[in-house]
């Protein structure tokens, strides 16, 4: 059997601050230009999107999709996907990334009944609402953005219920399309979407266990991969182990803590799953090229407004969107 074709990927981290994560990039040098891409990008939060001029094209690892003006996007975590305009055109764009566990994690009741606001579960993931068909969907953005640009009094809790409405809407879109098609029994536990990569599974325990301590053999069973098929299909598309991974996303999240919050050094470890604090400054150092102390007093001011610029952290790699399968 031939092996699937490489394909020239990017990790897109988003930065999120601690007290509100949640980042907005909007403005008119959001433009996605008319030159195809082969390469596809994912990103560790939820991504919605509104294009609001021209149309084009959004390509997943499935078919190709067309949007146009007024249409919003949904991409969950970990599905690779890219964009381009029609030729001749340069579409504009609005972009809302969130992460909904965190977002609502007090706002919502801690039952095994409770939507899945992330969209991690859905198999068929409905990526493009055209405005015609869900107004209210498109209504809700263009009020998240339109409160986030005024910043009247209040506008974190206002935006806050307006993203819980936008994110029922969106779930309750997903169940009908899961409702609707031939996948009949309900998403399982470590289900992801038909675009996603194979190693999502693995990407989304980490990215809601990194904290606690559980070995790599977990993440290939998750998979439903060997452990030693997994570790190496994970290298082959992240170009890094399992565990490397584990600890990078461990430091991403203290850096959200050492910028968002006044914890301490040492609480700050434990709180992202590190055994010691010099376990955690080594590794620190050696992803970060800091001190987590140095680090930290490069934003001397934490508690500062809403975030316009797009910090994030970009790892590229050439990797199997889908492996070969696993030999007998």
């Amino acid at each position: 059997m031939s092996k699937p074709k490489n394909i020239v990927t990017e990790y897109r981290n988003y930065y999120l601050p601690v007290d509100f994560p949640f980042l907005l990039l909007t403005g008119e040098h959001w433009k996605i230009s008319d030159i195809p891409s082969s390469r596809l990008h994912f990103h560790n939060c939820l991504e919605i999107g509104v294009c609001h001029s021209w149309s084009g094209t959004m390509k997943f690892y499935s078919d190709p999709l067309r949007f146009k003006a007024g249409d919003v996007t949904c991409v969950p975590r970990n599905i690779p996907h890219t964009t381009w305009s029609d030729k001749g055109s340069e579409s504009l764009w609005s972009y809302l990334y969130l992460d909904p566990q965190i977002m609502f994690r007090d706002m919502m009741p801690h039952s095994e009944g409770e939507p899945d606001l992330s969209f991690s579960s859905y198999q068929n993931v409905r990526h493009i609402l055209p405005r015609q068909e869900f107004p209210q969907i498109y209504s809700l953005v263009m009020n998240i953005i339109d409160e986030l640009n005024a910043e009247r009094s209040n506008y974190k809790l206002c935006v806050r219920g307006l993203l819980l409405a936008l994110c029922i809407e969106l779930h309750r879109v997903q169940e009908h399309e899961n409702a609707s098609s031939s996948l009949t029994p309900p998403p399982a536990k470590h289900s992801v979407p038909e675009n996603a990569l194979v190693i999502a599974p693995a990407l989304n325990y980490i990215e809601d266990n990194y904290a606690a301590q559980f070995p790599m053999e977990k993440l290939a069973e998750v998979c439903h991969l060997s452990p030693t098929h997994f570790r190496r299909v994970f290298h082959s598309i992240m170009n890094m182990s399992p565990l490397n991974y584990l600890n990078s996303t461990r430091i991403m999240k203290a850096c959200n803590l050492l910028r968002g919050t006044e914890e301490s050094i040492l609480t700050i470890s434990e709180m992202v799953g590190f055994p010691s604090v010099s376990s955690f400054n080594r590794h620190f150092q050696d992803i970060i090229h800091q001190t987590p102390r140095e680090y930290r007093m490069q934003y001397p001011d934490s508690s500062g407004g809403f975030i316009t610029e797009p910090r994030k952290t970009i790892v590229e790699f050439s990797g199997w969107m889908e492996p070969e399968k696993d030999p007998d």
